[in-house]
């Protein structure tokens, strides 16, 4: 249902026909990767779908990533136990 909503905002859905491999991430990121690709593949396509996908925010990168481990603790936040004695 997300990968095919840039589709569907430009009334194009059965007109395309797309070959897509993603590696890395979940469900909900793999979908949302695929849809912004389309939508930039439509807007590249033609000029009039770039604006419609930008108001939809479909051109819009996910800019969170994972925060790396730092050194002297178990994971990114997490801390080791404190011991007062």
């Amino acid at each position: 249902m997300i990968a095919g909503q840039s589709l569907a905002a430009a009334k194009n859905y059965g007109n395309y026909d797309f070959d897509i491999t993603i590696r890395g991430g979940g469900m909900t990121g793999m979908a949302e990767s695929i849809r912004m690709g389309i939508a930039r593949a439509l807007a590249e396509s033609d000029p009039k779908f770039r604006l419609q996908m930008r108001k939809e925010g479909y051109l819009t990168r996910d800019p969170r990533a994972v925060e790396r481990k730092k050194s002297g603790q178990p994971k990114a936040r997490k801390r080791f136990q404190y011991s007062k004695r």
